[in-house]
């Protein structure tokens, strides 16, 4: 049986690490770790990572017939015992160096570009749209990707056709705004709203645009709960800003504007966190968390 420390690390990020298996086949791990406001924080979430892969397994499988994957094993001799249930073997890919986002609805660094320019990455929107505003149809919103500690930026599409060309832009949006409407409505059918997403895309020896790194999980995305979504409010969600929400109160202490990293979590955010990811795959997915396997 293999160890991990077999497989050499060839890149770590806020979440996850990339290990070299052989030449074809990567191994992505997921942590525990959460990052918020572009720090990684001291506690981790129990089972995070175990969630974010079970997210990601669950969509592969769902969406294959709109977007081929990268996805090769997540129950597989070749994964080691220690980091099963949070580790999938993928396949290597020349990734693009763009973060694909969605949104159909306005909220986030979406709603601060909206209320100083009137759009967001280039795509103008009509006047009177509030937080958490529906959308008429979805727009793509690419942005770059950030160094580790660094934050992602958006760009407008003219920036993505001058980094990939044009004809892979176009692909990238289309890919982009088809996965995305496919899991806005089975997300609905769940009682659960996709407010928006980003995907990774790399491309195969045989130059196919394929679906890469993680896909709709709540680190992605932002998910809604239906039954209270209200525009015009921030809405309560399936993901970290639990989490953010606690930074930036009085009870943390903590100011955002420092260089000072942010404190610990109490234990009781801790919970409530890991609470809020367990029910954003339970929801979605119709199945039980407790099924899926564990180290």
């Amino acid at each position: 049986m293999p160890q991990l420390a077999d497989y050499p690390v060839i890149a770590t990020g806020k979440v996850r690490s990339v290990h070299a298996v052989d030449d074809e086949l990567l191994l992505f791990v997921a942590s525990d770790r959460i990052s918020a406001y572009d720090h990684v924080l001291s506690t981790p979430i129990p089972d995070k990572g175990r969630v974010l892969t079970a997210m990601s397994v669950f969509w592969f499988d769902k969406l294959a017939d709109l977007a081929p994957n990268h996805l090769v094993a997540w129950d597989d001799p070749r994964i080691p015992a220690e980091v099963r249930g949070r580790a999938l073997l993928v396949r290597r890919l020349d990734m693009v160096q763009v973060e694909c986002v969605a949104r159909g609805y306005l909220t986030g660094s979406g709603m601060v570009e909206y209320r100083e320019t009137g759009s967001v990455c280039g795509v103008p929107l009509p006047e009177g749209l509030v937080e958490a505003s529906e959308l008429a149809e979805p727009i793509f919103t690419p942005a770059t990707k950030a160094e580790l500690g660094a934050h992602d930026e958006n760009v407008s599409f003219a920036h993505v056709e001058s980094v990939v060309g044009g004809a892979l832009a176009e692909e990238l949006r289309a890919r982009t705004l088809q996965v995305y409407s496919a899991a806005r409505e089975h997300a609905r059918s769940r009682g659960v709203v996709l407010a928006d997403t980003k995907f990774e895309f790399g491309v195969d020896r045989a130059g196919t645009l394929v679906l890469a790194d993680e896909v709709l999980t709540p680190d992605s995305s932002r998910y809604w709960p239906a039954d209270s979504y209200q525009a015009g409010r921030v809405q309560p969600s399936f993901d970290k800003q639990y989490v953010r929400d606690w930074l930036t109160s009085a009870e943390s202490g903590w100011d955002r504007k420092s260089d000072a990293p942010p404190p610990a979590l109490p234990a009781e955010v801790v919970a409530a966190t890991r609470a809020r990811y367990v029910e954003a795959y339970e929801r979605i997915t119709g199945l039980s968390f407790a099924d899926w396997p564990s180290a």
